[in-house]
């Protein structure tokens, strides 16, 4: 089950029962990651030749609704969402590592991981390898069911 990090809580009950104006990210940068993360700990990400988080726009073209389709609204009640676009990493030219999960960043390099989630199958990227793929509905957030 994916797992928002405090950062994410802290915002969301700014905003949620606080009142206060928070504006998510128009992009995730989806990261890889070597060393699981969690709520409180940033886990390790991956780094090599050519490593870089996959930028994708979060709108509802590119994420499903919780129901499954591409509508603006959610109606959904197992709160997930799946890629609904293939997000495709850039070949590796040095060897990256394992990767045994994924993280939602709020941008390219640095910035705020938002959200984490560990691979079912950890997977070992290395120099020459395919570029690494999420195929459309292989990544799934879950949030609280």
């Amino acid at each position: 089950m994916s797992a928002l990090t405090d950062y994410a809580e802290n915002k969301i009950i700014d905003w949620l029962i606080r009142g206060q104006s928070v504006t998510p990210p128009a992009t995730w940068y989806i990261g890889l990651l070597s060393a699981p993360a969690s709520d409180s700990a940033p886990g390790t990400e991956l780094s090599g030749g050519s490593y870089a988080r996959v930028a994708v726009a979060a709108n509802a073209t590119n994420w499903n609704s919780t129901d499954g389709d591409n509508d603006a609204a959610s109606t959904g009640t197992d709160g997930t969402t799946e890629n609904d676009v293939v997000i495709t990493y850039p070949a590796p030219t040095g060897d990256w590592g394992i990767a045994v999960g994924f993280g939602f960043y709020d941008a390219a390099s640095g910035g705020n991981l938002w959200i984490t989630e560990d691979l079912t199958t950890p997977k070992t990227i290395n120099n020459g390898d395919a570029a690494p793929v999420f195929p459309v509905a292989a990544l799934s957030v879950q949030i609280d069911n």
